[in-house]
C-alpha cells in the first residue's frame, strides 16, 4: 500500500491593523510575525518528505508557502478551491461589541447559523477542499504534499472528514496560525488525523489572524 501525507497549513498571522474580517480582500498580506511564522515551519517541516507544495491564491497564503517550498526546491502551485470561505461580512468588523453584528440592517444574513447564511455553505467549503486535498495526494502519492489554506476552510474539511456535524462555535476552532492539520492515507483511504502546533496556540478569536 502506498502511504502519502497530505498536511492543511493555515497561513502565519496578517497586518491587519483595523481588525476587519478581509475574507477574500486582496492587499492582506503577512504581518512581521506572520512572515517568522512561515519560516519557522518551513523549518519544521525540513527534514520531511514533501514533493508538492500548493497555496490559495490569496497572498498571505502565497507569502506562507514560499519558505517551505524553497527549501524543498519546489514552485508553488496554486488550487483555487484553497481560498478562504466567502462572507458578507467582509470589510467590517465582527467581533464582539462590534457595529456590524449589532447593526440591524445586518440581522437578516444571520438567520441561519446552520448553512451558514452569511457565507458560503459549511459543506460546500468541505467539498471544494477535499477535491484539492486529493488532487494533492495524488500529486505526492508515496511522500507529502503540503496545502497551504485558511481556519474555516481547514476546520471545515476537518470535520467533515471526522464525520461531526458542520456548523459549530468558531470560538472553539482547533486551527492556530501556522498550525499543520496532516491527514495520512493509505492509497486513497484516510487513516489518520493528526494536529500539531509548530509555532505555537493561538486564539482562533482574533478577528485578521
Amino acid at each position: 500500500m502506498t502511504r502519502t501525507v497530505v498536511h492543511l497549513l493555515r497561513h502565519g498571522e496578517v497586518y491587519n491593523p483595523n481588525g476587519i474580517l478581509y475574507g477574500r480582500l486582496p492587499g492582506f498580506r503577512l504581518s512581521g510575525a506572520g512572515q517568522q511564522q512561515a519560516k519557522l515551519v518551513a523549518e519544521h517541516l525540513n527534514e520531511r518528505d514533501i514533493t508538492h507544495v500548493v497555496a490559495s491564491p490569496l497572498e498571505r497564503a502565497q507569502q506562507t508557502a514560499r519558505p517551505l517550498a524553497d527549501s524543498h526546491q519546489l514552485e508553488v502551485a496554486v488550487d483555487d478551491r484553497l481560498i478562504e470561505s466567502s462572507n458578507k461580512f467582509e470589510g467590517l468588523k465582527v467581533s464582539v461589541g462590534d457595529g456590524a453584528l449589532r447593526s440591524p440592517r445586518h440581522w437578516p444574513k444571520l438567520y441561519n447559523p446552520l448553512r451558514p447564511s452569511w457565507g458560503e455553505a459549511y459543506l460546500h467549503i468541505a467539498h471544494r477542499m477535499l477535491g484539492a486535498v486529493h488532487r494533492a495526494r495524488v500529486a505526492a502519492a508515496g511522500h507529502e504534499a503540503v496545502c497551504v489554506s485558511h481556519q474555516l476552510p481547514i476546520w471545515t474539511v476537518r470535520r467533515f472528514l471526522e464525520g461531526r456535524r458542520m456548523w459549530h462555535d468558531p470560538r472553539r476552532r482547533q486551527c492556530s496560525l501556522a498550525s499543520l492539520t496532516s491527514l495520512v492515507f493509505q492509497d486513497e483511504e484516510l487513516v489518520r488525523i493528526a494536529y500539531s502546533e509548530p509555532v505555537g496556540r493561538t486564539d482562533p478569536r482574533v478577528t485578521g489572524a
